[in-house]
């Protein structure tokens, strides 16, 4: 079974990851845990601005509006996914004494929000009607 199977198989029965490994110590589960929640608390606030920047920039052209929505909805999205993806590996990983896995999705995460933030800049300093 693919290492990406696996991981999504995790998401929905968590106690399977019982069967690798040994059980390490709770302090590192718990930390986890609350990295996943801040993950979530990310995807959550990218899903609002989404939908913030679709509701109050009605005068903003359809196109950059609906484009800067999407943008900031797919990010939360993503987030949310890679949250609880990443949630698993790690437990997995700690249960094997292996080293965390590593990831270039926040490096990705940052760009995009990075990109949407200079073009509100652009917006905000050239006007909304364009």
């Amino acid at each position: 079974m693919s290492e990406f199977v696996r991981s999504v198989r995790l998401w929905f029965v968590p106690g399977e990851v019982r069967r690798e490994g040994g059980t390490p110590d709770y302090r590192f589960s718990l930390a986890n845990e609350r990295t996943f929640l801040a993950w979530l608390r990310t995807a959550l606030a990218l899903i609002g601005g989404g939908f913030a920047v679709d509701q109050f920039l009605p005068d903003l052209r359809w196109g950059w509006r609906v484009g800067l929505a999407l943008a900031l909805l797919a990010a939360g999205v993503l987030c949310s996914l890679r949250a609880v993806n990443h949630w698993a590996r790690c437990e997995r990983a700690m249960r094997r004494g292996e080293d965390l896995p590593v990831s270039r999705f926040p490096a990705l995460l940052s760009l995009v929000v990075a990109v949407v933030a200079v073009v509100m800049v652009v917006v905000v300093l050239v006007g909304w009607e364009g």
